[in-house]
């Protein structure tokens, strides 16, 4: 099953560009970078600033994320359309947000509640169909 806005919560999160825009902790709120590990209840990210990186650790439960989705995350074809082409229609409880100024067409914004992702990665995957977590 490809990467879209709509399987989202269902896929692996390692990798993806990740943006915190809630949070009961109010220091984590703005944190922008890579997810580099992710488990049942957490979400490390790394981010970069003034050349240094650093790991932080966010709680999934209490914390709303924004994925930033593009074409090579998605790992689309060109010719067979865009992430935000496929993000007109979003299922109940995953929210598209609206673009960053100078962000182009192909990169789909989602928000997604942290409490969706509560549960082992490899059983929130999905294994039917054509996914590769199988």
């Amino acid at each position: 099953m490809a990467l879209t806005p709509e399987t989202l919560p269902r896929h692996e999160l390692n990798g993806l560009p990740v943006r915190v825009v809630e949070s009961d902790d109010a220091s984590r709120v703005g944190l922008e970078g890579r997810v580099v590990i992710e488990t049942t209840n957490t979400l490390s990210v790394e981010v970069r600033e003034d050349g240094e990186s650093r790991v932080v650790m966010v709680p999934k439960s209490g914390s709303t994320f924004e994925f930033a989705i593009t074409d090579d995350a998605a790992d689309f074809a060109k010719e067979s359309g865009t992430a935000s082409k496929l993000a007109d229609t979003q299922p109940a409880g995953v929210e598209q947000s609206p673009p960053v100024d100078g962000a182009g067409e192909d990169v789909a914004y989602v928000t997604v509640d942290g409490s969706r992702l509560l549960s082992r990665p490899a059983r929130r995957t999905e294994t039917n169909g054509d996914s590769p977590w199988q």
